[in-house]
């Protein structure tokens, strides 16, 4: 019984995890950066991330420093022939800043896989965040790699409008999976209790439920692998 509770709460974890991704997607979604970046910003460029910074020309206000919810444009490398996108999510200070984005660290030996709120500084001379560095998950800590940067693209106001519209979306779907994996599992586990009731009761489910919970409602600022 305890086996196949543990297993049941594994597929409530799945279940939130859809729930958080686009439509159609499922929890084996192998992310590239472009369509995660577009989708958590808002901003309607399409094609190889190296071209966005010439498309941003005239359609998006662009810069040098970032902003929350800004995107920061990768220029190619031998290795990163496409160039790359990640999504600012906080700025902590003049140098350093934290992103969220996709198909960058390689998770449990896997790529295509989301990273949230991890660490990106300038090690730029100027300050002007054309030289950074990226947090590798494998090492815990950054890259030895210095990468090379065009500069930010800002979200307009119609941009902003379609991130919110995402995020709420994913939001409502992921608290109505996670409600109806919990009912799945209070039926197999116990008829006839409330799903809350038993998910708080149920072993080693506590961390992972608040969590879920926490992430759902916005609550929650764990770091997605």
């Amino acid at each position: 019984m305890r086996k196949r509770t543990r297993a049941l709460l594994g597929s409530l974890a799945a279940a939130a995890f859809v729930a958080f991704a686009p439509s159609g997607a499922s929890a084996d979604t192998y992310w590239q950066c472009v369509p995660f970046a577009r989708l958590i910003s808002g901003i309607q460029i399409f094609g190889d991330a190296w071209t966005w910074w010439k498309q941003a020309a005239g359609k998006y206000e662009t810069g040098f420093q970032p902003r929350a919810g800004a995107v920061l444009c990768f220029k190619p490398t031998q290795r990163m022939r496409l160039g790359h996108v990640a999504v600012v999510s906080q700025v902590l200070t003049d140098r350093v800043v934290q992103i969220t984005h996709a198909n960058w660290s390689p998770i449990e030996g896997s790529r295509g896989k989301v990273e949230k709120d991890v660490t990106l500084i300038d090690v730029s001379a100027q300050g002007d965040w054309s030289q950074v560095k990226v947090w590798y998950d494998p090492n815990r800590d950054l890259g030895g790699s210095t990468y090379s940067t065009h500069g930010f693209i800002y979200p307009d106001s119609s941009a902003r409008m379609i991130a919110d519209s995402g995020v709420s979306r994913v939001q409502n779907g992921a608290i109505a999976m996670a409600q109806s994996a919990a009912g799945q599992l209070a039926t197999a586990v116990r008829p006839g209790q409330g799903p809350m009731s038993l998910l708080s009761q149920a072993a080693d489910s506590t961390d992972r439920i608040g969590a879920l919970i926490a992430a759902a409602t916005g609550g929650g600022n764990d770091r997605s692998k």
